[in-house]
């Protein structure tokens, strides 16, 4: 039997859907209705330190380089602002919506680019050891969790709160999060209709070791979210995604060597500034964002690259640099292609899947979410088994490689 995700390679999965405007002040009222907004969130939010991540996109750098075609940018105080909005909705409790809001608050330009460039490419956990420094050493931060009664330790590690963030592939508001707007603007794969129909499918279950976890009423809804997220995570573990990620995670750390950025600019300026800063050593025909033109046909680059030859220098880092910036294909190979004309991934990533909780029994009408009786989905679903299986066991060809400029 093929595997379920062999037709969908690189330029099938970001042509698949149609261009669309997306509203994020919309996407955030799903997830908390205006009336019950936490309003306590926004002294947190403009914090400084919480402002930093706003130069930071959640997609891991993909957003400066024309090999994707991202519909817009979504940034990591966006992404944190979503958590802590899903923690308050399902469980009215402040430190576990700011323990969400802090989750990521150690996190370096370029997101999980970090943990390519620490060796981390399987497990992307590297980013989060210095939280619990950073808040403890946020004076401003301190003084306000003081305000509203709060011990640094009930909220600089959000993986004690279960609804906040579990084991993949549980579902958790984390998880939830950062789903839906890579989906939207990786390939325009959700629509605002379909997050509202999964969001407003959820409730708070108990799963196989009870302990709290989201999950879905109904069985329908289940599967159409695991496909989204299954399909979304597809484009996470193909070569492109991967090449993408360490090519930038080494450019960053040839930079760093040779003095263009150093380790304290990827905690403390914006992305935009890092790259401004790879700009000025390096003659690039393409500065800023790769920004997409939107209409109702087409998603493009709008960059225009005019290469001459004597626009480049003969740096291992220029190559990696100017290649990064323009390159629009890879080549997908089952061995490495010359050292000297390419640059070759082979890389084993991290499974982004979810095997959510669906009830599949309620012993009365009316009855609450801790006595519905649930299973994961693959249990009850033979088409999301296949496709979570499918996900799984697929294997991109070994080797993914871009020819150098």
């Amino acid at each position: 039997m093929t595997n379920y995700f062999d037709a969908y390679n690189w330029d099938t999965m970001l042509n698949a859907h149609t261009p669309v405007h997306y509203d994020i002040s919309k996407y955030f009222n799903i997830l908390c209705p205006r009336d019950d907004y936490p309003t306590f969130l926004d002294r947190y939010i403009a914090l400084p330190v919480m402002q930093r991540l706003a130069g930071v996109g959640l997609l891991c750098g993909t957003d400066w380089t024309p090999l994707y075609r991202n519909r817009f940018y979504y940034s990591r105080l966006d992404h944190s602002k979503g958590v802590a909005l899903i923690v308050w909705h399902f469980t009215h409790n402040k430190a576990q919506t700011i323990a969400g809001l802090l989750h990521d608050i150690s996190t370096p330009v370029f997101s999980h680019v970090s943990d390519f460039r620490k060796g981390d490419a399987l497990t992307q956990t590297a980013t989060e050891e210095p939280t619990a420094r950073i808040i403890r050493g946020d004076a401003e931060l301190g003084r306000l969790l003081a305000e509203d009664g709060l011990r640094p330790e009930e909220v600089e590690d959000y993986h004690i709160y279960p609804i906040a963030d579990n084991e993949i592939p549980q579902l958790s508001a984390d998880r939830l999060e950062y789903m839906f707007p890579s989906g939207m603007a990786l390939d325009g794969s959700w629509t605002m209709e379909e997050i509202r129909r999964c969001y407003n499918d959820l409730v708070i279950l108990k799963n196989e070791n009870g302990d709290d976890e989201l999950g879905f009423r109904t069985l329908e809804v289940a599967e159409l979210y695991c496909e989204h997220f299954c399909m979304i995570g597809h484009i996470l573990q193909l070569n492109e995604n991967k090449l993408t990620l360490h090519m930038l995670g080494q450019i960053m750390n040839m930079a760093e060597k040779a003095g263009v950025v150093s380790e304290n600019d990827f905690m403390t300026l914006s992305e935009k500034e890092v790259m401004g800063k790879l700009d000025t050593v390096v003659e690039c025909p393409q500065s800023g964002p790769i920004e997409t033109t939107v209409n109702h046909e087409t998603t493009k680059s709008s960059a225009v690259v005019s290469i001459r030859p004597s626009d480049y220098s003969t740096t291992v880092l220029a190559r990696m640099y100017k290649t990064f910036r323009t390159m629009t294909k890879i080549e997908h190979t089952n061995q490495p292609l010359p050292e000297d004309q390419y640059f070759c991934v082979n890389l084993k990533v991290k499974h982004r899947y979810i095997n959510p909780l669906v009830v599949v029994e309620c012993p009365q009408n009316g009855c609450i979410e801790t006595t519905v009786k649930s299973k994961r989905l693959s249990e009850v679903s033979e088409k999301a088994c296949r496709i979570i299986e499918d996900f799984k066991t697929f294997s991109d060809t070994a080797y993914g490689c871009v020819k150098l400029i």
